[in-house]
């Protein structure tokens, strides 16, 4: 599954410094919501698909079975959630995408990319945002470093609002002032 690897790319480059990318695939939000059960899961996939249809997208996950014998294979890519929205039939672009890892498992995060039409990936994020804050209201913003980069979950710290780069961390990230990059 071409998704499944453009998933595992992404997250591998976060934190890391990565070549330029298009503009359409420049990162411009991000969250981390709880999703500590397979109930959360799906009604979050339900809400994501919601979305996606309003806008001619689509969704393509992971099913259980499938993160289940992948964390059996590689240990320290156990998930609770592997999933991506699209735009064209061909998964000719990627929209967002969402996954938790071993180090934050039941935590998912959502990354939103600008897209090749801003207009209809911001209308999409609005709308999931919206349902999703209703649903999940301990929602946490994440920071997004000038690269485009999320930074690792053990390089954050939680705030009231959101993460906040570590200052310890934010030589990594190329960051002058941690703070300044306060979601």
């Amino acid at each position: 599954m071409r998704w499944i690897a453009c998933l595992a790319i992404c997250m591998l480059v976060s934190g890391c410094d990565v070549a330029q990318q298009p503009e359409s695939l420049k990162t411009v939000a991000a969250f981390e919501i709880p999703l500590a059960s397979e109930e959360d899961r799906t009604e979050f996939l339900s809400v994501l698909r919601r979305a996606a249809e309003v806008e001619g997208m689509h969704v393509d996950s992971e099913s259980e079975q499938d993160l289940a014998s992948e964390a059996k294979l590689i240990p320290e890519a156990e998930k609770t959630m592997n999933a991506a929205v699209w735009r064209g039939s061909h998964d000719d672009e990627p929209i967002a995408s969402v996954m938790d890892q071993r180090d934050h498992l039941g935590e998912v995060w959502i990354v939103f990319s600008k897209g090749e039409d801003p207009r209809a990936n911001s209308r999409f994020r609005e709308r999931v945002m919206r349902e999703v804050r209703l649903h999940w209201p301990n929602t946490l913003s994440l920071p997004i470093m000038p690269t485009g980069a999320i930074p690792l979950h053990g390089d954050l710290i939680r705030t009231p609002d959101g993460y906040i780069v570590n200052p310890s961390a934010a030589s990594k990230y190329r960051l002058e002032d941690a703070e300044q990059h306060r979601p």
